[in-house]
């Protein structure tokens, strides 16, 4: 059965979403970020994906007294991305009650910090995220792009030792346009390794899509939060189920 990740974007301590990762184009869901948290799981949810925007844009911890507070009342795993750039947060957060932490940036720019992360935690506790524009990976809040391709950042990081990946096209992120199906379906045939997908989920037929093409994880975002998806995350997998 598919898993489906409500995402929580974090923001001047606020639930957002962005359009296209642009720190400009924000739509405020909720000033109350841990009762909204409290809601996913009420509905189902299984897992929480959490994003520190502002601790993406400014490459450290920025919103961690609501993150705390969202530990504090959820009994489903959390994982946490945005701003972890060093061994010291990484270890902060999984040490606090995060289950594993998403790293992007610092995966780029300093794979040694990865690799001492997995031989500490396991590659069940550590996640890299590859965010996507132009089939380029995208750093630093998706602020800059840098020269590698999103194959070769999987195949590195999957020599190291990473399992689990969570591919984003930045490009579709927050625009209710549908999922890079082409890339999801791409990426997903590398062996060895889980590949979550992120990014445009509009629909139920959007769903449907992705369990046709072998994911078996999806974070949806604005679709839960604008009604263009049914917000009942146990009643969608159990649809999703019987359809297929």
């Amino acid at each position: 059965m598919m898993e489906i990740i409500p995402a929580i974007d974090l923001k001047d301590g606020r639930c957002v979403r962005l359009v296209r990762g642009d720190y400009e184009q924000e739509t405020v869901f909720s000033r109350e970020p841990a009762r909204m948290a409290r809601f996913w799981q009420e509905q189902g949810a299984e897992r929480l994906h959490l994003v520190d925007l502002d601790g993406a844009k400014d490459g450290k911890p920025v919103n961690l007294e609501i993150i705390k507070e969202i530990i504090g009342v959820l009994e489903i795993p959390i994982q946490l991305g945005g701003g972890i750039r060093s061994l010291e947060t990484i270890d902060y957060y999984l040490s606090a009650g995060i289950e594993r932490v998403i790293l992007g940036t610092i995966a780029l720019q300093k794979p040694a910090v990865v690799k001492e992360a997995l031989d500490r935690y396991g590659a069940e506790r550590i996640v890299v995220g590859v965010d996507a524009r132009g089939g380029q990976v995208a750093v630093q809040g998706w602020l800059e792009t840098s020269s590698k391709t999103v194959e070769e950042m999987i195949q590195e990081m999957k020599e190291m030792g990473v399992r689990t990946f969570i591919y984003t096209d930045i490009s579709k992120d927050g625009t209710l346009q549908g999922p890079d199906l082409e890339g999801l379906r791409k990426y997903n045939q590398i062996a060895g390794i889980e590949l979550i997908a992120s990014g445009g989920v509009s629909s139920f037929a959007d769903l449907e899509e992705l369990a046709s093409i072998g994911i078996k994880s999806v974070i949806v975002g604005k679709a839960l939060y604008t009604g263009a998806l049914d917000n009942n995350i146990r009643e969608l997998r159990k649809k999703l189920s019987r359809e297929r």
